[in-house]
């Protein structure tokens, strides 16, 4: 299972009635959403996704969040 699928199963059990094929993922999200995203994705990853990772840009579409995790665990590795 690559990160993608992963981050699509994991996002779909905690928050059913998102549609994680959007175009605009951020639109479809409230702030315990984005919340709880940055907290699934945190723990599985072990990396430290903050308040400030939160924007549009990043939560515009599951390939846009999967590319966040990406950046996070290689900026870990290049420690």
């Amino acid at each position: 299972m690559n990160n993608k699928e992963k981050i699509r199963s994991l996002l779909e059990e905690a928050l059913p009635l998102v549609d994680f094929d959007s175009d605009f993922l951020f639109s479809e999200l409230d702030s315990l959403g984005v919340t709880t995203i940055l907290m699934i994705l945190s723990k599985e990853f072990d990396i430290e996704l903050e308040s400030r990772d939160a924007t549009p840009k990043n939560f515009k579409t599951l390939d846009s969040l999967v590319a966040l995790c990406e950046a996070k665990l290689s900026a870990r590795q290049s420690r």
